[in-house]
């Protein structure tokens, strides 16, 4: 998946950034915009089989195609 594994993992990163400049800034409806912008590049990454929080050497893709565990954490809501 190389190419597009990674260009699916630097949207949820620069989605990640985007919640902590909103949130630094205390900027309530650019706080929104962005966590919606994050729910939505982590429902795509672990759609196509894809770990978000890889490294950009490729680790993290599930090895059966299917969807890696996602978690919970202050990034994503607290939901899984």
């Amino acid at each position: 998946m190389g190419g597009f594994a990674e260009s699916v993992r630097e949207r949820v990163r620069a989605a990640r950034a985007a919640v902590a400049e909103a949130r630094a800034a205390d900027d309530a409806y650019a706080l929104a915009v962005a966590e919606d912008e994050l729910d939505d590049a982590i429902r795509v990454a672990l759609g196509v089989g894809v770990d978000p929080d890889a490294e950009p050497d490729g680790s993290g893709v599930a090895p059966d195609g299917g969807t890696p565990d996602a978690g919970t954490g202050p990034d994503r809501g607290g939901a899984a």
